[in-house]
């Protein structure tokens, strides 16, 4: 049975989630919330890390499993190339890094005086626990002013950022590493391109 709450979206009547995505609230930072999220990030105690952290997240639509698994090995700082080693069965594919994600690397690699292989570490030289990750978002967007941010958000926000510059569903999947193109379709289903010209 399916009732509808006052907040207007389609929920089962157990309370549980809605039963298509494009009905659920936004789940998903606009750029410029991107950019407050950011800025946040650097003033932190360990801001270098933690913002390179959040970029990463958010520029190649990193889950936190994905992201915790990140070894220095998975870098080719050189030719500019990051190797995004997808899970839940996804396509893992080789992406460009940008200007500000190589130099961000790069100071945050400078500040480690250790070997250990992994990118993002906590501060007794463990690679960092989802749990860790959840609080620090937490932390960051509270400084930020945003409110309720989780982690998957970020991976939200970049689907719907490419979406929302005209990007076609395929590369968005593949760039996402879905398998089922129906996982992408929400980006590109509710993105304000599709309407732009739609009064001409």
């Amino acid at each position: 049975m399916i009732r509808r709450r006052a907040d207007r979206h389609f929920v089962k009547s157990d309370g549980s989630a809605p039963v298509d995505a494009h009905l659920r609230r936004r789940d998903y930072l606009t750029p410029d919330e991107v950019k407050r999220l950011l800025a946040a990030a650097k003033s932190g105690r360990h801001g270098t890390r933690d913002h390179l952290m959040l970029l990463l997240m958010y520029r190649h639509g990193l889950r936190v499993s994905e992201l915790i698994a990140l070894r220095r090995t998975d870098l080719d700082l050189a030719s500019g190339q990051f190797w995004v080693q997808r899970l839940k069965r996804g396509l893992s594919t080789s992406q460009p890094l940008a200007g500000d994600e190589l130099r961000a690397l790069r100071r945050h690699l400078a500040r480690r005086g250790d070997p250990l292989p992994w990118l993002f570490l906590s501060e007794r030289g463990q690679p960092l626990a989802r749990q860790a990750v959840n609080y620090l978002l937490t932390r960051i967007a509270a400084r930020a002013g945003l409110g309720a941010v989780h982690p998957h958000m970020l991976r939200h926000s970049c689907g719907h950022a490419l979406a929302h510059a005209g990007r076609d569903l395929r590369l968005i999947q593949d760039y996402l590493g879905h398998r089922d193109p129906r996982h992408t379709a929400r980006y590109t289903r509710t993105a304000a391109v599709r309407f732009q010209d739609i009064w001409r």
